[in-house]
């Protein structure tokens, strides 16, 4: 990824930083599933390689409560970007990135999330791959271990108001 394609990640990865400034171990997870997509990206083909790794660093921007306008991480994330004139596809990933579909039917959110293309295929595993083998404190866990800890943090839809609810977050 040369020249101006290095230059976008760069700025999605400064994006990320600002964003979740005061949400330490968010970043740290986020810049841990950054340098994994990275290595996920050599991979694919050229064309897909730098909307993968910048998905990969704002796949979780959706958490910062300047952001925060449904409660589901990834359709925030998603239509932020968007209105900052993020590539489509970018914002695709970020939105339906490790399963958001299904959250976003838990919470009658379906409609607004299809506001982005789902975009199946070896970009979006690759993301999932990078985020769902990635713990929140930025080590690399089996994606067993990973679900794990996502359901000991989040409760099921309904019995917690204070976090936001993930069967399959990030």
């Amino acid at each position: 990824m040369g020249g101006n394609n290095a230059a976008l990640v760069q700025r999605a990865e400064a994006s990320a930083r600002e964003l979740l400034v005061d949400m330490d171990a968010r970043l740290c997870h986020v810049e841990a599933v950054g340098r994994r997509a990275e290595v996920v990206a050599s991979l694919l083909p050229v064309e897909d390689q730098v909307p993968l790794v910048a998905a990969a660093y704002l796949h979780d921007v959706g958490y910062a409560p300047a952001l925060r306008e449904t409660g589901l991480h990834p359709l925030d994330g998603a239509r932020w970007l968007r209105a900052q004139g993020v590539d489509r596809r970018v914002c695709n990933l970020v939105a339906h990135h490790s399963g958001a579909r299904f959250e976003a039917e838990e919470r009658g959110l379906l409609a607004e999330l299809d506001e982005f293309e789902l975009e199946p295929g070896a970009v979006m595993d690759g993301l999932t791959f990078a985020d769902m083998t990635t713990g929140p404190d930025g080590r690399y866990v089996s994606f067993e271990e990973r679900l794990l800890d996502i359901l000991k943090r989040y409760p099921p839809v309904g019995q917690s108001t204070e976090q936001p609810c993930a069967r399959v977050p990030c």
